[in-house]
């Protein structure tokens, strides 16, 4: 049964607000979405200011003192103009924010127009993060993108003329060999754009999506992790060179511009998060919502709570957490608070090329970020 409060140590300062919809699904897509043209507006609306109500009620917070907000989906630029003011105004009823706050919106090239841009410029978003994935124009119909290669640019230039001087752009890499991409000449566009930050993901193939089922029929192939590796080292050799910084595994920042809601995640902070499939950390609990759109609706709809489910951390949980969390990020980890097991393991690692010490810290390598998942559960695991 779902308690009726939960008692929080801190209130969370950083906000996640999930949009569940696009036009369609990507091939490669595992997230909480409902392929429409015309999405419910004031539906989404009404239920994000009852999941709030719902939450302020139950956490016993007056209003929230928001630090960061991140508006992701699904595809919040499907929402058109207007909604952002009025979702601002729904805000504006629980939370407080000012000048100082990133708030951050992701954007697909094809409906990121200059009147969106300046629509969203006006109701306080100072940040875009931009789908591109990729510049060719076979890999984007093959991963059923409605952007051409030309989309991106277009996307850029809207923001900039708006005034937003903060954009991140996604590239996805490790795409089967079958699919014509040159992913030098993919780095090579996107650093033509001159945003100021760019996230990378590895294609991976989830159960329930398109890739998954033809990964799993036999009707397509991923890389092998040779080339994984080989195309993840290559994008981080050129944007380093670029002069990004690389700040946590995937993501890379020209300085000062790090994604400051992410770093709330990797810094195991607590954060908020409203709509279909969003996650909430109030440590040590971890919530979730159930994913369904119409669901979603009406549990809200009928006063009832949208919560899925929930964890609360063992003491073995959060460590490895923590640990995880701690080597995907630049700072590393505090060797200070490592066991003499554990610092016999790093000092492995570190005769393999998989990590280094600075300032009494430990940081993996780029060769090191590759084994990641590995290395976190093998750290978290030693003891003594």
């Amino acid at each position: 049964m779902i308690p009726t409060r939960v008692e929080r140590r801190v209130t969370p300062e950083h906000l996640y607000l999930h949009v569940p919809f696009c036009l369609r699904r990507c091939s490669y897509c595992d997230f909480a979405v409902t392929a429409t043209r015309q999405p419910p507006i004031d539906a989404w609306l009404d239920a994000v200011a009852a999941e709030l109500e719902l939450r302020q009620r139950i956490g016993g917070w007056s209003r929230l003192a928001l630090r960061t907000i991140y508006i992701g989906g699904g595809t919040p630029s499907l929402l058109g103009e207007g909604t952002m003011e009025r979702l601002r105004d729904v805000l504006a009823r629980f939370a407080d924010w000012d000048g100082s706050v990133e708030w951050t919106a992701e954007a697909n090239p094809e409906t990121f127009t200059a009147g969106l841009a300046g629509d969203w410029a006006r109701a306080g978003v100072n940040r875009i993060s931009l789908g591109a994935q990729t510049f060719s124009p076979e890999a984007l119909a093959w991963m059923g993108r409605l952007h051409g290669p030309d989309g991106p640019a277009r996307a850029v230039d809207a923001a900039r003329a708006a005034g937003i001087d903060n954009v991140s752009v996604d590239l996805i890499f490790a795409l089967p060999s079958r699919v014509s991409r040159d992913w030098g000449e993919d780095l090579r566009r996107a650093l033509e754009l001159e945003t100021e930050h760019i996230s990378l993901y590895g294609l991976t193939a989830e159960a329930a999506t398109p890739l998954g089922r033809w990964v799993a029929e036999g009707r397509e192939v991923l890389p092998d992790e040779d080339r994984y590796a080989e195309e993840y080292l290559m994008a981080c050799e050129t944007l380093d060179a670029a002069g990004f910084v690389h700040y946590e595994v995937s993501n890379f920042a020209r300085p000062g511009r790090e994604s400051r809601h992410n770093r709330a995640y990797w810094e195991h902070r607590p954060y908020l998060g409203i709509g279909p499939g969003a996650h909430s950390f109030e440590p040590p609990v971890r919530s979730w919502n159930v994913r369904d759109w119409a669901e979603y609706q009406q549990r809200l709809a009928g006063g009832e709570s949208p919560e899925a489910g929930r964890e609360e951390l063992s003491a073995a949980d959060e460590q490895l957490e923590r640990v995880w969390l701690g080597l995907r990020a630049s700072p590393g980890l505090d060797l200070g608070l490592l066991s003499g097991s554990q610092r016999s393991r790093v000092e492995r690692w570190e005769r393999e090329g998989w990590a280094g010490r600075r300032d009494g810290r430990i940081q993996l390598t780029r060769q090191g970020w590759l084994l990641l998942d590995r290395l976190a559960v093998e750290l978290a695991g030693a003891h003594g």
